[in-house]
C-alpha cells in the first residue's frame, strides 16, 4: 500500500518522498509549484517546505479519507430514502414525497390507520392530553389493532390526570395495551409509526393547521431517538403519588359517610366527588370502597 491508496497523486507521492530524503532539496518552482501548494494545503508540507513526519502524515491522509468515505456513504443512505419512497409509491399508487404536508386532521388519521393497517408493528405518540376531544373520531380501527398485536405507546403531561376523566381514559387504553406513561418535559404533538414515518404538528400555535409527515430515515430516527429517551425519563401510571385533591378525597371517604357529606368536605361537586373516587378505585384495582380504603393505606396513601 502506498501514499496514493490514500487519496495523494503519483506526483504528489513522489514529491513528498522527496523532501523527506532531501529536506533542503533546491526545488524548482515552476515544475513543482502546484504539487508542493497541494501538499501544503494538505499539511503535507510546511510553511519552510519541510515535509512533516511520516506518523504526521499519514494520520493527515488517513483522516481525509475518512472523512471522504463518510461523506460517501451519508451520499449512499439517500438511495434508502428513494427505495423506501418507491416502495410506498408501489404500494399505494401515488407519488409519495420524503416531507408532506396534510393540511387536517382527518387526513392525518387516514393515513396513520392505513401505514398501520398494513403493518400493524409498532406505534408510539406523543400528545398534549390523554384524550383529544374529537366527536367524529371512532376509536374501534385502533382498539382492533391493538387486538393484532400492534406495540403502541403513548406519552402526555402528568398534569392532565388532575382530569378524572383523562385519567381514567388513560387507564383504560394501558389495560387494553396502549402503554400510557407521563412526563413533566414539554410536550408537543408526535406520532412516529413503525419507526419509519413520523407526523409533527405543522404549527404549533394552529392546531388545525394540519401536520407534517415525514419519511426521510434520519429525521425519523432522531425523533424516535428523542421519543425513547422521553419515555425511559417517564412515569407509570401507576406510580404516581397522588394530587392534592386526590389526597383528600381519599381522607374524605374514609371519614364521611355519605358521598354528599365527603364532597362538602372537599368542596367540590357530588359527580366530581365520584368521578375521583372512581379514578382511585381504577389505580388501585379495587372494586368497593372498603377496599379502596384498605389498600390505599397499604400504599401509605393514607
Amino acid at each position: 500500500m502506498g501514499l496514493t491508496d490514500l487519496g495523494l497523486t503519483a506526483e504528489q507521492d513522489r514529491l513528498y518522498r522527496q523532501l523527506l530524503r532531501h529536506p533542503q532539496a533546491d526545488l524548482d518552482q515552476d515544475e513543482v509549484g502546484l504539487v508542493l501548494a497541494d501538499l501544503r494545503a494538505l499539511g503535507l508540507v510546511d510553511e519552510s517546505l519541510t515535509a512533516v513526519a511520516p506518523a504526521t502524515a499519514i494520520d493527515l491522509l488517513v483522516r481525509r479519507r475518512m472523512e471522504q468515505t463518510q461523506r460517501q456513504l451519508t451520499e449512499l443512505t439517500l438511495a434508502w430514502d428513494v427505495l423506501t419512497e418507491l416502495t410506498e409509491e408501489h404500494r399505494s399508487g401515488r407519488a409519495v414525497r420524503m416531507v408532506e404536508h396534510l393540511p387536517v386532521g382527518t387526513a392525518v388519521t387516514a393515513r396513520l390507520r392505513a401505514i398501520l393497517a398494513d403493518h400493524p408493528g409498532e406505534f408510539a405518540h406523543l400528545k398534549l392530553v390523554a384524550r383529544l376531544v374529537a366527536t367524529d373520531y371512532d376509536e374501534k380501527p385502533f382498539k382492533r389493532l391493538l387486538v393484532r398485536g400492534l406495540h403502541s405507546r403513548t406519552l402526555f403531561p402528568a398534569h392532565s390526570l388532575e382530569d378524572p376523566d383523562q385519567a381514567s381514559y388513560a387507564r383504560s387504553l394501558h389495560a387494553l395495551g396502549d402503554l400510557h406513561r407521563v412526563t413533566t418535559e414539554p410536550v408537543r404533538h408526535l406520532a412516529i409509526v413503525n419507526r419509519q414515518v413520523a407526523f409533527v404538528q405543522a404549527d404549533p400555535a394552529q392546531p388545525a393547521g394540519g401536520a407534517f409527515e415525514i419519511r426521510q430515515a434520519g429525521v425519523v430516527g432522531m425523533l424516535a431517538e428523542v421519543f425513547d429517551g422521553m419515555w425511559s425519563r417517564a412515569r407509570d401510571l401507576d406510580d404516581l403519588p397522588l394530587t392534592p385533591i386526590e389526597h383528600r378525597v381519599l381522607q374524605a371517604l374514609t371519614v364521611h359517610e355519605t358521598d354528599e357529606a365527603a364532597a362538602r368536605a372537599v368542596n367540590v361537586s357530588v359527580r366530581k366527588f365520584r368521578a375521583h373516587v372512581a379514578d382511585l378505585m381504577a389505580q388501585l384495582g379495587a372494586s368497593t370502597r372498603f377496599q379502596t380504603a384498605l389498600r390505599a393505606k397499604e400504599r401509605g396513601w393514607l
